[in-house]
């Protein structure tokens, strides 16, 4: 496959190839790690509201949209990686997404949240956000009651403490990545 490319593996857009920018930090989640995660995410995909934070090439939630999510929100900072994923998401004729150019520490802190199903978070590596993006995902309102939430870091890195009601669900490894799969329960 082409650099720059990342090619969707299930659902309607199954075989699509889509072109990304590259920029710091960004790393599209290995085709093997997807079909894994959407494994493990299974029938709580179709009709989710998802939401793709340090969404990059936006493998995560258009992966999620091809197999049947009702909505998505996509989180970039960087505008022309997130004009990208805008132009993909009309290549597909995705009508029920939309891409926010804002830095989410940003947007976790200062817009009024609404709740998601699913949310995607894979931060670049060298920023290791992913603890202060758990606590605010929790302290926010932006987790629907049972919500899944997806992280991914560098495996040099111990995970951080989980917010009071989470739980670790399944948990992988591919490369320089690990990832882990939660659950998110007494919310509120």
């Amino acid at each position: 496959m082409a650099s720059n490319q990342v090619r969707v593996i299930g659902g309607s857009f199954r075989g699509r190839r889509l072109h990304f920018l590259p920029g710091p930090g960004l790393r599209p989640t290995p085709d093997r790690v997807r079909e894994t995660l959407f494994n493990w995410l299974g029938a709580d995909v179709p009709g989710a509201r998802c939401l793709d934070l340090f969404a990059g090439s936006g493998a995560l939630g258009i992966e999620a949209m091809s197999r049947g999510a009702a909505t998505l929100t996509a989180v970039e900072r960087h505008r022309a990686a997130a004009g990208r994923l805008r132009d993909n998401l009309a290549l597909l004729g995705v009508n029920d997404a939309e891409v926010v150019q804002q830095d989410v520490l940003r947007l976790l802190k200062t817009v009024p949240a609404k709740p998601y199903d699913i949310v995607f978070a894979d931060p670049p590596f060298a920023a290791d956000l992913v603890g202060e993006v758990c606590l605010l995902l929790a302290a926010g309102g932006w987790l629907a009651p049972g919500a899944w939430v997806y992280l991914e870091q560098d495996a040099q890195r111990a995970w951080p403490p989980l917010p009071v009601g989470w739980r670790r669900h399944r948990e992988g490894r591919a490369g320089q990545s690990v990832f882990s799969l939660l659950q998110c329960n007494n919310l509120g």
